[in-house]
């Protein structure tokens, strides 16, 4: 590792004297070439040089520890710094790993997210109403914008089905493994008894794609019009602002609703037809769509999991990769980094391509 990290350094400082020669300013395709590797590279060339220092320190403490000849209070003060730094050699080092697994061509996109009650009936889109709260506290600690393209909520306040745009920095790259079956285990609102009941939601995560990657033919799609049914005042409520584009080759149908304007709502609904239809392509690159929908979404059955959420226990499990912690409501609160990046280590290590990986899938009707 250390060794591709010396390399990685040494381009890190090619790239920055070249990025300050005339030639390299003069040719501006080559000046933003050069300067996108340059800023690709400068967060684990920062990790790197913080690692060296680090490991520096500790040499010179652990030297002074070992000195017999030294002070007795100056050796003991080494040693007590010695425990720090190893502290954080150790995090410094699974952050190098982190940022030296194969990188996915989509990790720098913004995310289409979708989640969708599953068996459960109202429990179960009540859970779903829970994950979308969790993600936007995420969201929001990561400094991301998150923005509602269509929803489909309950009278009891949950969500049978909500689609949301999320904007910012490495979105996919965090998201890509959350979706699946999310299975959920506690004792209902509406539940008298006191019993513990089993419901699921699904959650599909989608790389946002441009107009110019995914091409959408006009006589390949049909545009409905009607009368939003949700929320969102007068004037979406009276008119025709709602949208429902149908892909008619691949048959897959996508609504929105949340916005007044008939135009926005359209827009938006081509941004997710897009992200399907793009997510589909690579799907069948490797496999079928069908077989993959199964795979990572399947029927939205509780018996099919990817994470359980056991709110007696206050346990979360994720058993892709075996990981229980105990610190559900901190969890729920958005603090998902804990479960993220233990994800993206194992998944991606035992992964030989990012692109090998089972994607994130949900089934295509809004």
């Amino acid at each position: 590792m250390l060794e591709k990290l010396s390399e990685i350094d040494q381009r890190f400082e090619k790239l920055t004297e070249l990025l300050i020669q005339p030639e390299t300013v003069a040719d501006q395709q080559q000046f933003r070439t050069l300067s996108r590797e340059h800023s690709e590279l400068q967060e684990i060339v920062t990790a790197y040089r913080q690692y060296q220092k680090i490991s520096q320190s500790l040499e010179e403490n652990q030297l002074i520890a070992d000195d017999a000849s030294e002070d007795t209070e100056l050796r003991d003060l080494a040693r007590e710094e010695i425990q720090e730094l190893e502290v954080q050699s150790k995090d410094l080092t699974q952050q190098l790993e982190l940022l030296l697994l194969p990188k996915d061509p989509d990790d720098t996109r913004n995310t289409i997210l979708e989640i969708r009650a599953g068996t459960g009936g109202d429990e179960a889109a009540l859970f779903a109403s829970d994950l979308f709260r969790m993600y936007a506290r995420f969201a929001e600690s990561q400094q991301w914008k998150l923005e509602i393209l269509n929803e489909s909520s309950t009278d009891i306040g949950g969500f049978k089905e909500v689609i949301l745009s999320v904007s910012g920095k490495k979105v996919y790259s965090k998201l890509k493994f959350e979706g699946g079956v999310h299975r959920v285990q506690r004792i209902p609102k509406t539940e008298t008894q006191g019993r513990v009941h089993t419901s699921a939601a699904t959650v599909a995560v989608l790389p946002e794609v441009e107009d110019l990657e995914v091409e959408v033919n006009p006589n390949d799609i049909r545009v409905d019009v009607f009368r939003s049914s949700g929320p969102g005042g007068q004037s979406v409520n009276t008119t025709d602002s709602a949208v429902r584009i149908t892909h008619i080759p691949s048959g897959l149908v996508v609504t929105c609703q949340n916005e007044k304007s008939q135009l926005k709502n359209k827009n938006q609904a081509l941004k997710v037809l897009r992200a399907r239809l793009y997510e589909k392509e690579l799907q069948e690159q490797q496999d079928t769509a069908a077989s993959q929908r199964k795979g990572m979404v399947g029927s939205g059955d509780r018996s099919e999991r990817i994470r359980t959420y056991n709110f007696p226990q206050g346990r979360m499990t994720d058993h892709r990769i075996n990981l229980t912690l105990y610190k559900l409501e901190d969890i729920m609160m958005g603090n998902l980094d804990q479960v993220i990046e233990p994800l993206l280590t194992c998944l991606l290590y035992t992964s030989p391509s990012p692109r090998d990986r089972t994607r994130s899938r949900m089934p295509s009707s809004a």
